[in-house]
This record gives C-alpha cells, structure tokens and sequence, in this order.
C-alpha cells in the first residue's frame, strides 16, 4: 500500500532523541536531599520527641501510682501479716490484739488507727495507746498501763485505782505495797475518792511508813489511821501539804489522836 512505508518511517521517526519521553519514579540517594533539609527534619523530630516526653512520664507515673495503690489498698499484698504489742504486762498481748480486731489479711494502709486506740484503751488496765505502721506487714501497738496508787476493799475483794481514781483491777488479794482506803463508791468522778488521792499524795514519808489506812466517810471527814492505833483527825483535803507537815511533826508526842482539822490550831490526846 502507497502509504504504508510512510507511516512506518514516520514511527521509527518518533522514537529518535527529539521524541516524547515516559517518567520514571526512582528513589533519591541520601546526598541528593540538601543538608539544610536534613537538618530541619532532625530539629522537627527531636521537637516531637521533648514535646511527647513529659506527656509520657506524667503517663507512665500515673500508672505505676495506680499500680501500687491497687497493691496498697486494694489487695493483701501490703495485709496485716503480725500485731506486734509492746508494753502490755496487766493485760495480755492477746487481750490486745483482740480488741484491736485487726483481721488478718487487711490492708495495712486501710487500718483505721484511731478507732484501733480507742478500741485497745477500753481495756481498763490501759492508759494510753499509740498504733503505728511498720511496713510491710505489721501493725504495732505500744500500751501505757495505769499506774497502781491505792487499793479499795470492796465485797470480799480488792479494786485497784491509779492516780485518778480509775479502778482498773479487781483482785481477790491485796496487793502489796499499796495504801488500804476505805470508800464508798471509789471512781474518778467521785469527790471522796478524789478527797481520798489528795491526801495521800500529800502524805510525808514518815506518815506513809506508818500508815495503816485512810477512811473517808464524806470529803470533809477523812481520817488517817496510822500503826500503833494512832489516828490523826484530816477533815477535808484542803491544805494537805500543811496537815501533813504538822502531823508529822507531832508523832513523837504522847497521845492517840491528832487533830489536824484545823491546822493552825491543832490538839493532841
């Protein structure tokens, strides 16, 4: 065909160095991207990092909080492994640990320490309680005992009361070493018992070798009642220290009753 030859010359034409070229994509070597970019890119980069950085330590605290609050207070872990007791001898430690009614197990950071001392300072031998935490385990509790000062003979028995007029014991024989006072209703709100503990922590040393036994019939009719069936005549607690001294000074005279009602004016027979 006449135009056959033609369109094949014109093709081969077109494919010379003068004719449309296809693209090709190829990757760029590390050299052919500027150094300025490079650089620009890396300051981005560490500019995201700082920027997430506190972002993922306030997360990562956060979670380690709640991790161990969980372990703290939410789980046995941390429990009440020992109830350590320290200074109990009129009680028992197991007295102790039974009205503190820590269960075993409980989460020691979830011990309510307050109602653990009011609960151990019921027991009536006990003055004071401290509760504290030793981790990771144990809850210590430290007891303060009432200090015996007098004994009361009551039905057969003996109530013991410290120095504020708590009666803390009953006991079927006396104690040793404790003055005998005679009361009615002894107690810390009772004004006898009250008028009884003045005078005797006013009492001298050479009163208290002698004394047998202190009887308050009402405050203001106190008697002390010394060896030998001497008996000096108190009245009420006012001025103890003075009664004292005075009588004191009378015990190497002759007579059976001292009367220091009235300490400026006192009379023996």
């Amino acid at each position: 065909m006449p135009g056959g030859p033609a369109r094949a010359g014109s093709a081969r034409a077109g494919a010379g160095p003068g004719a449309a070229r296809g693209w090709r994509l190829v990757r760029a070597s590390r050299d052919a991207v500027p150094p300025s970019v490079r650089r620009f890119t890396q300051r981005a980069r560490r500019r995201r990092v700082r920027a997430a950085l506190p972002w993922t330590v306030v997360a990562g605290v956060l979670v380690l909080g709640l991790a161990g609050g969980w372990l703290t207070y939410g789980t046995g872990v941390l429990g009440v492994r020992a109830v350590r007791v320290v200074g109990a001898a009129l009680v028992t430690p197991e007295q102790v640990r039974a009205a503190a009614a820590v269960p075993e197990g409980t989460p020691l950071a979830r011990v309510d320490l307050a109602a653990v001392r009011s609960r151990v300072a019921a027991l009536p031998p006990v003055a004071r309680v401290r509760a504290s935490r030793q981790w990771p385990n144990t809850l210590r509790i430290e007891v303060v005992e009432r200090t015996p000062v007098a004994v009361v003979p009551r039905n057969g028995r003996f109530a013991v009361m410290d120095g504020t007029g708590v009666v803390f014991q009953d006991r079927p024989d006396r104690p040793a070493g404790l003055p005998l006072v005679r009361l009615a209703a002894p107690g810390p709100e009772d004004m006898s018992t009250r008028a009884a503990l003045e005078v005797l922590a006013a009492l001298t040393p050479e009163l208290r070798e002698q004394l047998v036994e202190v009887v308050v019939e009402a405050p203001a009719r106190i008697t002390v009642r010394l060896r030998g069936g001497r008996t000096v005549l108190w009245g009420d607690a006012s001025r103890s220290d003075t009664k004292a001294q005075v009588a004191t000074s009378l015990l190497g005279r002759a007579g059976d009753t001292i009367d220091v009602r009235t300490p400026h004016v006192v009379t023996i027979r």
